[in-house]
């Protein structure tokens, strides 16, 4: 599968703001954002080009898809999910982006940022109900149970990073265990839960076309 290999930092700046690709350094003065606020490349400073409603939306689109760090075809597949369940397409969409597997693991805080999360599955050190569970993708429900594998090797580090995560706070569809690095799974993520700048109506309307 095709993966972007390049600067996250920049995934950030053309988007125009912060996508937390990059872990602690994004809350920090070190973000490429708070140096550089304007869009990547040797004209990025100049460029102030009107952007057409469906440019608007297709930006609004990707940033979603690099926050979540899923590849077009993917994305796209999910949505169209989302769009056969009865309800607002929009906040199911969302939903279904905020239960997979490596999301969960980096709202858990055993990672610091989505990218790092996809890792630690797509090793092994995750376990779902007992059993170890390696494909990012994997929608959990309520009631699971997902913690790290307890002979893992990076059981130390993440405890650490936990510790730094739980000053951001954890939504309340999810109920850790920091000392036992395990975490359940209490309900289904509302539309409040997801405090970022996402207006999923644009990408409703993208796809709709």
């Amino acid at each position: 599968m095709a993966r972007y290999r390049g600067s996250v930092c920049r995934l950030c700046r053309r988007e125009g703001g912060k996508l937390f690709l990059k872990g602690e350094r994004c809350y920090g003065s070190k973000c490429a954002i708070e140096r550089r606020q304007y869009a990547p490349g040797q004209h990025g400073q100049r460029m102030q080009r009107k952007v057409s409603d469906y440019g608007v939306r297709l930006r609004e689109k990707q940033k979603v898809r690099r926050i979540y760090g899923l590849m077009e075809v993917q994305f796209k597949n999910t949505f169209h999910k989302a769009a056969k369940k009865k309800g607002v397409t929009g906040e199911i969409f969302l939903q279904y982006l905020e239960q997979r597997l490596d999301n969960v693991v980096y709202r858990f805080g055993f990672a610091s940022s989505r990218p790092e999360a996809r890792q630690l599955v797509r090793h092994g050190h995750i376990v779902v109900n007992g059993r170890r569970v390696n494909i990012p993708s994997f929608r959990v429900r309520q009631d699971d149970q997902v913690q790290i594998k307890e002979k893992s090797p990076r059981r130390d580090v993440i405890k650490e990073k936990v510790a730094v995560a739980e000053t951001r706070g954890l939504p309340p569809w999810l109920q850790l265990n920091k000392e036992e690095l395990s975490g359940r799974i209490v309900g289904e993520p509302a539309r409040d839960d997801i405090k970022m700048e996402i207006k999923e109506q644009y990408i409703v309307e993208l796809y709709s076309k």
